[in-house]
């Protein structure tokens, strides 16, 4: 079975989430945060753990805003910066999906375990990235699975 991996991605200006799909790329899980101190640091950053898991393609979670009927504000061209910057150090596919409640959903995760999101906002990174790439994994067609 060839390698299926992506690594997702929760864009932040202060860290960024990454999460890493098995090697089937049917399930996401948190994998690291990247704490952002010069974005061309981080972002060789990420090129590195794309290169290492061997992915596939990089799912970017894009902030589609709710409340002016999913226009693409401000966030939406951060984001679209950071993908013009890792497309000159990655050259594979890139996805965008909409991430409008993944932060939360990550927080909702962290407190069903009784857990605080306290110090470790990183972890709230991580798992939005998890919960980005899984949502991406299961609306993917999968007819051209092995």
């Amino acid at each position: 079975m060839m390698n299926q991996v992506y690594i997702g991605i929760d864009y932040g200006e202060r860290r960024i989430g990454i999460a890493k799909s098995d090697p089937t790329g049917l399930i996401a899980s948190p994998f690291k945060t990247v704490v952002v101190k010069a974005i061309n640091s981080a972002l060789d950053e990420i090129a590195a753990i794309i290169d290492e898991t061997g992915a596939v393609g990089v799912v970017v979670g894009y902030p589609v805003a709710l409340a002016d009927g999913g226009s693409r504000g401000e966030l939406c061209r951060k984001v679209d910066r950071f993908m013009e910057r890792l497309r000159e150090r990655y050259d594979g596919p890139m996805y965008k999906i909409d991430e409008r409640f993944s932060s939360a959903e990550a927080e909702n995760v962290i407190h069903g375990y009784n857990k605080k999101v306290g110090q470790d906002k990183g972890r709230v990174d991580r798992i939005a990235a998890a919960i980005i790439l899984q949502k991406f994994l299961d609306e993917r067609p999968q007819d051209n699975r092995e």
